[in-house]
């Protein structure tokens, strides 16, 4: 993608969406880093549903560990990996407690020393709680990158090179939410809704995924109502 057409694809997700969130719901930046690590092979909104009662008792790493594995996997039973996922926040927290105050680092090397913290839980975490600008790529951002040809790879740690060489500034502080989204609710696995998309023209995606018949038959009864 030239470099202008790159400034042009963000200023349209811009547009559209301003002031980008991550859809995991936390009080703090341990509750958010505890949540981005569940979120791993599973969705936010069921991340969400798993830790609503578990916030509400525990917010603090001395909070999780006196909680203990058992009684976490419980709260989480209903999220893939939860016996895995139990074992490292717990012992995340306890490493958080040991060799950081009980405060989350905002450090990526420090943090991926963490049980269970990889590079792209890390760089979630220093974008969204301490507004780093990294640039976390996920299943979606992975797809949207190296399907518009915004920045192509064939691993995640190359896309996160060519999108973090690529990106310009007013941009890099969002990209990864306004990415995240553009895949989660646009940019789809399966069938892309080019045609609804903001940024399909800048797009080197072929070939567009045509309006289905029926969302245009709607669209027409609208526009005529």
């Amino acid at each position: 993608m030239k470099k202008a057409d790159v400034v042009e694809f963000y200023a349209r997700l811009a547009q559209d969406n301003p002031h980008p969130e991550t859809e995991l719901v936390s009080d703090n930046v341990f509750q958010l880093l505890v949540a981005v690590v569940l979120s791993a092979q599973s969705t936010d909104a069921g991340v969400n549903r798993a830790t609503r009662a578990l916030f509400a008792e525990v917010g603090t790493p001395e909070q999780m560990v006196a909680l203990g594995e058992e009684a976490l996997r419980q709260h989480i039973r209903t999220i893939g990996l939860f016996n895995t996922k139990a074992k490292n926040v717990i012992a995340l927290s306890a490493a958080l407690i040991a060799d950081h105050g009980g405060t989350v680092p905002a450090d990526r090397d420090a943090l991926e020393a963490l049980p269970g913290v990889g590079r792209k839980t890390a760089n979630v975490v220093m974008n969204t709680a301490f507004g780093a600008e990294t640039f976390a790529v996920d299943t979606h951002i992975f797809r949207v990158c190296n399907r518009t040809g915004l920045a192509r790879g064939k691993t995640v740690l190359a896309v996160e090179k060519a999108l973090d060489k690529a990106t310009p500034q007013p941009f890099r502080l969002h990209a990864h939410h306004w990415l995240i989204l553009h895949g989660r609710y646009v940019c789809k696995a399966r069938t892309p809704e080019c045609w609804r998309c903001s940024v399909a023209d800048l797009c080197v995606f072929k070939p567009k995924t045509p309006q289905p018949a029926a969302a245009a038959r709607r669209r027409s009864a609208t526009l005529k109502a």
